[in-house]
């Protein structure tokens, strides 16, 4: 892989045409050791936010061995960068052909589910398996999130119970339970209510857990969204743990997937148009951009110049590259006023979910990937201590030009922030 010191050095070096994906190794190296320092439990990395070979290689050589897997293309992908890794097959609804090729294939022994249906699916599939772990995907509130993901999976507690003891009765080996409090979750207290929704429904059923995956949710920083510290997320889950009708052998696992990468990556794009408060991009919705456009998160942007900028910082959205109207992030993103045509802008923080959405749409979308070793722009670890207030300033400007804009008579209205 190529290396650079910084983004800087990469445009002087050699102006790149296509969007870029800067990462940095070492960010991930540093969250995956935090995660096994603090979490009392078993660390699956979520592959689905940065399926990057990179990503998992890092995460291996510093002591993450277990990977949440959605599907066999997922699987074959850690298989091929860490063949001793432990998967856990954690989509609620899977075909047939995946799930035995996953087994026969693949030893995997682990399987999400959350309905009979696909109960009887895996059993089926498996030829009847008795070496199975189960994990029965619960459905609990999604409340502090920033995307809820409780619409799609999840038994119902009023259908938890005979699921859970259907479950328990299938397998010789771990019966767990799973959910998930949604993505981005910013409340730590979030968990702890969620494993007392599980805990209900566990006596109810009548069984003990082997297994209680908090699933995923750790969230990290970008301008508007500034959470608790990481210690306070594990601190309620471990308070929850010890709350659980659970045995002294239960088995405490989580799958973090944006808090381990998010910071790793940013994406460097060049200005191909400057059109009053609109810069058109070489990268968009259909590349690395997607939060940005359809939850309108306004991640935290450099002016990447070989040379002087200017000191006033001004909003502007962006247009990708592609021909359709969709491709518009609306911001605002704080530039330097005098960002010109043929400037690169480094969107920091995409580290998850960034290449990870890449299409190829209009023919744009290819990106290749260059590591860097500086700073991400903001850090739940320590990383980038003086990049925090940044992002501030720029929110303090955002607020300066609304509170100018309104019209009279709306000082005492509330604005709602995303």
């Amino acid at each position: 892989m190529e290396k650079h010191h910084t983004p800087l050095d990469l445009v002087r070096a050699r102006s790149p045409e296509r969007p870029v994906a800067l990462v940095r190794p070492g960010t991930v190296a540093e969250a995956a050791k935090w995660f096994q320092a603090n979490l009392k439990g078993d660390v699956f990395y979520a592959v689905k936010a940065n399926p990057s070979a990179w990503v998992i290689e890092t995460l291996w050589r510093n002591g993450v061995t277990s990977f949440d897997v959605a599907s066999v293309p997922e699987i074959e992908l850690v298989r091929s960068v860490a063949p001793q890794a432990r998967l856990a097959f954690m989509h609620p609804v899977k075909s047939r052909a995946a799930i035995a090729k996953a087994y026969f294939d693949y030893g995997v022994k682990t399987f999400s589910l959350d309905c009979h249906e696909e109960l009887q699916k895996i059993l089926e599939a498996t030829g009847g398996a008795k070496d199975l772990n189960l994990i029965v995907r619960m459905a609990v509130s999604a409340d502090g999130a920033a995307y809820s993901l409780s619409g799609k999976f999840g038994v119902s507690p009023d259908q938890a119970p005979s699921l859970l003891l259907a479950t328990r009765q299938a397998t010789d080996q771990l019966m767990g339970v799973a959910f998930h409090v949604g993505s981005q979750c910013m409340r730590p207290s979030a968990y702890q209510a969620a494993m007392a929704q599980v805990s209900r429904a566990l006596v109810r059923a009548g069984v003990f857990a082997d297994v209680v995956d908090v699933g995923g949710g750790f969230p990290s920083i970008y301008p508007g969204m500034h959470p608790a510290e990481l210690q306070e997320y594990v601190d309620a889950i471990h308070r929850g743990f010890a709350e659980m009708p659970v045995s002294e052998t239960t088995e405490l696992w989580a799958e973090p997937g944006r808090a381990l990468v998010a910071e790793s990556s940013s994406i460097l794009c060049k200005v191909d148009l400057k059109k009053g408060d609109a810069l058109y991009l070489n990268d968009g919705s259909y590349g690395s951009l997607f939060d940005a456009t359809h939850s309108k998160w306004p991640f935290p942007v450099k002016l990447i110049r070989d040379g002087e900028a200017s000191t006033e910082l001004k909003p502007f959205r962006f247009y990708g590259p592609t021909c359709d109207s969709i491709d518009h992030m609306p911001g605002p993103f704080w530039l330097p006023a005098d960002v010109r045509e043929g400037d690169y802008i480094e969107i920091g923080m995409l580290g998850a979910y960034g290449v990870a959405m890449n299409t190829r749409f209009n023919g744009y979308g290819d990106t290749e990937t260059v590591e860097v070793e500086d700073s991400p722009m903001a850090s739940m670890y320590g990383l980038a201590p003086r990049a925090i207030p940044l992002v501030r300033q720029r929110e303090e400007e955002e607020r300066k030009v609304v509170r100018l804009s309104r019209p009279k008579g709306a000082a005492g209205k509330k604005r709602r922030r995303r």
